[in-house]
């Protein structure tokens, strides 16, 4: 099948390279020239495990093309992805501009007798009726009412980290459309990746535009459930770690999301519970939940700088903090909505130095920071996590990638000015630390 992806960001570069994969012939637009130059060169604009040889062997294959004319990803396609961006607005809806300024572009450029346009961007319910209407009113400007189409809604749900896996082998495939004959090319297209188990579900367009909303605003719940829990058990004197295992044993809970840590970010779920609860004000709705959710997940990424300031007695000059652990979650170089940038920010507000170290997030964490910050030494990165420590008065740990699960203990030790460690995912053993020696708080613990 030729298919074009518009958007060569997170979501469109990674349906691309997965769609060519399983054989498609696939062209990826972007308006970015210079992105789009990168991409032929095989570099690509974000890191995403195993995204980059899936990028250069398709491409060097010519079943993944780039380009940054609309006009020559749309000529030959039949199916049409849109994966441009939809961000937030001030008042926490989705901005649209990009998805609605495509479907125009796209109606001026469709060849095919019949095409399958795809909402691929996470949208709000009614966004494919207005991409609908656009199309329509180009093809009938262009005289080519003769022309047919479908919008369908094909919301992704990619972890960033596992984002490949995800396409591949995914846990479901959702399709939101009215038409027979969309429902029969789309079923088609992901045939490849659901041979041994059939995981595409057919619904209506308003429903699946919904679905993607729902399921990224349940998962931030059950965060910020267990977070609040956590903050509970720390007032009470509980662990909420054997209270994790205790209630994920449920199996009607599991122990998927709920982690007590300082708080979600990246792309999805900020942006899309805000997104909902906008959703529901305009329709007079009062989204109590939604509103407990957002509002626990700002008060949680404020944990860690509060337990530093108490330790420190709100006395942060001359103190140096390393911090472990950038992006917003590991597997990723994605700053947006990073819990670490609430911290970083009110340590360098209250006085404090930071020396960072994240094993992919280094460039574009610097990058979020205050200019004046990096250039006075105020922050300042490392390539190795152990050259972090040096001179620091305590160790934070914000992301839990993997080569910060069992460090040395005895070089954290040996490099801190004072054996601290504030553990903002509960990755370490509290009973083993403070047997070293070192001065330990978590989250709930």
């Amino acid at each position: 099948m030729k298919i074009s992806v518009y958007g060569t960001g997170y979501v469109g570069l990674v349906t691309g390279a997965c769609f060519s994969e399983m054989g498609n012939v696939v062209t990826c637009m972007d308006v970015d020239e210079a992105k789009i130059e990168g991409l032929k060169k095989g570099i690509l604009p974000i890191y995403e495990p195993g995204l980059e040889q899936l990028v250069q062997e398709n491409y060097r294959e010519e079943r993944l093309k780039f380009t940054s004319s609309i006009k020559v990803a749309a000529a030959n396609a039949c199916c049409h992805f849109i994966a441009v961006g939809t961000p937030p607005r001030e008042d926490g809806s989705a901005d649209l501009q990009h998805v609605l300024q495509v479907a125009r572009q796209i109606g001026q450029q469709l060849q095919q007798k019949y095409n399958v346009i795809v909402n691929k961007s996470t949208v709000p319910v009614g966004t494919a009726e207005k991409v609908a209407q656009i199309i329509q009113d180009e093809l009938d400007k262009r005289g080519k009412s003769d022309i047919e189409f479908d919008v369908v809604s094909n919301p992704e749900f990619l972890k960033e980290g596992a984002a490949i896996n995800d396409f591949m082998r995914p846990d479901r495939v959702v399709i939101g459309t009215n038409s027979a004959r969309a429902e029969k090319i789309m079923h088609g297209l992901y045939s490849s990746f659901t041979r041994v188990h059939d995981r595409v579900m057919v619904m209506g367009i308003r429903e699946a535009e919904m679905t993607k909303y729902a399921a990224n605003a349940m998962l931030a719940t059950k965060i910020s459930y267990i977070n609040e829990i956590a903050s509970l058990c720390e007032e009470l004197g509980v662990d909420v770690e054997q209270v994790r295992e205790g209630i994920g044993a449920d199996r009607r809970i599991g122990y998927h999301f709920i982690y007590p840590g300082c708080g979600y970010g990246g792309s999805c779920f900020p942006k899309d519970v805000r997104a909902l609860q906008r959703m529901a004000e305009e329709v007079a709705f009062t989204p109590h939940v939604l509103n407990a959710v957002e509002s626990r997940n700002a008060i949680q990424k404020e944990s860690l700088f509060n337990k530093i300031s108490a330790h420190f007695g709100g006395d942060f000059q001359g103190k140096t903090i390393a911090l472990w652990g950038l992006s917003f979650k590991p597997g990723t170089d994605d700053m947006r909505e990073a819990p670490s940038l609430v911290l970083i920010r009110s340590l360098l507000e209250a006085g404090a130095s930071i020396q960072a170290h994240d094993p992919v997030a280094n460039k574009t964490a610097r990058e979020e920071m205050d200019e004046q910050w990096v250039k006075q030494n105020h922050i300042r990165f490392y390539d190795h996590q152990y050259d972090a420590l040096h001179g620091a008065d305590a160790l934070v740990l914000v992301t839990e990638w993997k080569p910060f699960r069992s460090p040395d203990y005895e070089v954290i030790m040996d490099r801190l000015n004072s054996p601290v460690i504030f553990d903002g995912r509960n990755q370490y053993n509290p009973n083993h630390l403070k047997e070293m020696g070192f001065k330990y708080y978590g989250i709930g613990r």
